[in-house]
């Protein structure tokens, strides 16, 4: 009797444990994003990318175009995350900004280019938007703010121009939210280290944006819409203390110097 009254009390608190386990899931927002079809995000991304074609100053130097992509290539490849999945753009703008749009599409500003002290800062910044693609924080953001039927809407072609600006505004000029900016952050350094280049610049270049917010008010758009960058730099910095090891420049000091060089005859 007593066996079976254990058995009961067992099975029970199992019951419980696993209900409870059940009501942890986020079940609404993991059906929605599983229901965004791979098709309706290229929808997404391909309707976004065509507004910043008629709205935005595109690069049009090869070398500086020829000099992202080596940058975005060597950390995928690094990091086993496939190239050919990630559209690089840069955007002739004073502002700086770096921002991703569905289907992985990554949009850089030359103001971000021209404000990074080295290739390192910059490749800490394309690192924490690579881990916002990779990690689907994207989609995740738009339903969110946005909501599945608007963005379904835009696919279908019935959005509407005013519509799909404010969307796109959304993703340009807001943060994600301040638990999935940390993991992106953290996402970036091991992003990073497996590439061989010191995360240390990456910390360093939000702490230096941020004492330079009034001298670049209204064109500092990364650092506005993000949470505290010298908290950020504190939290980067404390997760790169692992043991020491020989890290390499992204790229020479020359490509870099070609980079900034040529970012100004557009």
């Amino acid at each position: 009797m007593k066996k079976l009254i254990f058995q009961g009390l067992v099975i029970i608190a199992l019951f419980f444990a696993l209900w409870f386990s059940l009501r942890a899931v986020n079940w609404v927002k993991l059906f929605k994003i599983e229901k965004l079809t791979n098709n309706t995000q290229k929808k997404l991304g391909d309707l976004f990318w065509e507004t910043f074609l008629h709205t935005e100053k595109i690069n049009s130097n090869p070398e500086v175009e020829r000099i992202i992509d080596s940058i975005v290539q060597k950390i995928c490849v690094a990091n086993s995350i496939n190239y050919a999945s990630i559209q690089v753009h840069i955007i002739i703008k004073e502002e700086v900004n770096a921002f991703a749009l569905p289907n992985g599409h990554l949009l850089i500003y030359s103001g971000l280019i021209a404000e990074s002290k080295n290739a390192d800062a910059l490749s800490g910044v394309i690192c924490h938007e690579l881990a916002h693609i990779q990690l689907n924080h994207v989609m995740q953001k738009l339903i969110k703010q946005v909501g599945l039927s608007v963005l379904t809407t835009m696919t279908n072609g019935s959005g509407g121009a005013e519509i799909i600006k404010k969307t796109l505004h959304t993703l340009s000029s807001t943060a994600f939210d301040r638990s999935l900016e940390k993991e992106a952050d953290l996402k970036a350094v091991d992003y990073l280290i497996q590439a061989k280049a010191n995360p240390l610049p990456f910390a360093m270049f939000l702490k230096n944006l941020s004492t330079q917010e009034k001298k670049l008010s209204g064109f500092t758009n990364w650092i506005s819409t993000h949470p505290d960058p010298i908290e950020r730099a504190k939290y980067i910095a404390d997760y790169c203390k692992t043991p020491s090891m020989p890290y390499q420049s992204i790229i020479s000091n020359q490509t870099w110097s070609s980079l900034q060089n040529n970012l100004h005859e557009q």
